[in-house]
């Protein structure tokens, strides 16, 4: 895994020149030194001419990374100027399949205030001297890419649930808008923005989150507040000297952040590799039970110890800290997760089975078919009012079960922490029926009906 970073006011200090490579490399904070090991300098030549800087490459958290600074080592490259194609292509052509960009903004928001950060998810393109395309034509082949999401998903949870841990102030959703620049807005530019419903205001993200994902690179800005532009009565109006003081006020943070992001990038890369392994250890054969179904087979997944593993070790993370006290396995290839769970996460393990199984007393309850009715049973004593029930099973499809399942830990006074499952056949909607009744669905793998 290679990570690009492209810091523009967050990552360095245009007064001094001292950056996140600077810093780790003199060791002149203690706090901060020896963030980047095995640094060097490398030149990368592109077909658009050359990046920002010289790319500054070496590990963070042994995550190999390539960094670039936005307006040059001593910030002497204006907006309009950054040549993004050049940076954008030279991480591209390094390997890079995430980039992080950080970016000074003003707010537009009473509620986002100087120091807050801010999790982009849309934006809105101002611009009017960019390039923001790597087609000038389209004598090789036409392309039209969707922006419609302009930043990864993945990345911005990794940069929420970073700002969490750390308790930082942030704002998960906003729409930043990125202006021409160099000059600041005028008063009614700054309104005018405010209509547009636009949460943050600065000069260089659009460019870089299209040719991202012209680059097929994962991309996403982390917007740092540094003043209220010119909008807001009772504020000064921002001026490059506000935005320097805020910025150097939050360099430390911007850091940890980004090394906190790297990590959980990190986990979160092997966590999905994991997956695509579950995913590829379960056998598909078609035409079972009758013509037309795809049956998903675990028992290639269970006969794999190592896969085994994998399954549990996930949904032991998930669950270890919060208070289960319960694990309910429906029948029958449910028992053998559950079982497993109750066990790493102390847990009781209550088995859901099919009609006649049970010996004592009994909860039932019925649910429909395709054609006719089946049911699931539980001991009335199984769960106690007030318990935190995690119920799993191998798989759910249109819910049926599950949802009968829902229905008697419920009656019994249990509380549902989540509904867990190895397999989600997303075309059937389960999951959607689930939501409906207020209740959440964690499955690691999705196949479509099709899908082989």
């Amino acid at each position: 895994m290679i990570i690009g970073i492209i810091g523009g006011s967050g990552l360095d200090n245009p007064e001094t020149s001292e950056t996140l490579v600077s810093d780790s490399v003199q060791k002149s904070d203690k706090k901060i030194s020896g963030i980047l090991k095995d640094y060097k300098e490398i030149e990368v030549e592109t077909p658009y001419g050359k990046p920002s800087s010289p790319i500054a490459s070496g590990k963070i958290s042994n995550v190999e990374v390539y960094i670039i600074n936005r307006h040059g080592r001593k910030h002497e490259i204006t907006p309009t100027h950054v040549n993004n194609r050049a940076n954008i292509f030279a991480l591209a052509k390094l390997g890079c399949k995430y980039i992080l960009a950080t970016s000074a903004v003003g707010s537009l928001k009473e509620e986002i205030k100087p120091g807050d950060f801010v999790i982009a998810d849309q934006l809105i393109d101002f611009t009017k001297q960019r390039k923001t395309s790597f087609y000038d034509d389209f004598k090789e082949k036409i392309e039209h890419i969707s922006l419609a999401d302009p930043f990864s998903e993945n990345l911005r949870k990794r940069l929420i649930e970073s700002c969490i841990e750390l308790g930082y102030k942030y704002h998960k959703k906003g729409t930043t808008i990125t202006i021409e620049g160099p000059r600041f807005s005028t008063r009614a530019e700054s309104n005018l923005f405010r209509s547009w419903n636009a949460d943050v205001i600065g000069m260089t993200t659009a460019p870089e989150a299209a040719l991202a994902r012209e680059a097929d690179v994962e991309y996403a800005v982390v917007c740092m507040s540094t003043d209220y532009d010119c909008w807001k009565q009772g504020e000064e109006d921002v001026t490059i000297e506000i935005v320097f003081e805020r910025m150097k006020e939050n360099a430390e943070r911007v850091k940890k952040l980004i090394i906190k992001v790297i990590e959980n990038i990190s986990k979160w890369d092997e966590k999905k590799k994991d997956l695509q392994i579950i995913k590829e250890s379960i056998r598909t054969i078609p035409n079972f039970p009758k013509r037309g179904i795809m049956f998903r087979d675990i028992t290639t997944l269970m006969k794999n110890p190592d896969v085994m593993k994998k399954v549990i070790n996930i949904f032991v993370e998930r669950y270890k800290d919060k208070e289960i006290d319960v694990v309910a396995g429906i029948e029958s290839r449910g028992f053998i997760f559950a079982a497993i769970l109750s066990e790493k996460l102390n847990a009781k393990f209550v088995p859901v089975r099919k009609p006649g199984k049970l010996p004592a007393a009994i909860e039932r309850e019925e649910y429909s078919l395709e054609y006719g009715k089946d049911a699931v049973e539980i001991h009335k004593d199984a769960i106690s009012p007030g318990e935190n029930v995690l119920l799993i099973d191998d798989l759910i499809a249109t819910s049926g079960t599950m949802a009968a399942a829902v229905n008697l830990v419920q009656r019994l006074g249990g509380n549902i922490e989540e509904c867990a499952v190895i397999i989600e056949l997303e075309d059937l909607e389960g999951r959607k029926k689930l939501e409906e009744k207020r209740i959440k669905l964690f499955s690691l793998v999705k196949f479509k009906e099709s899908e082989v």
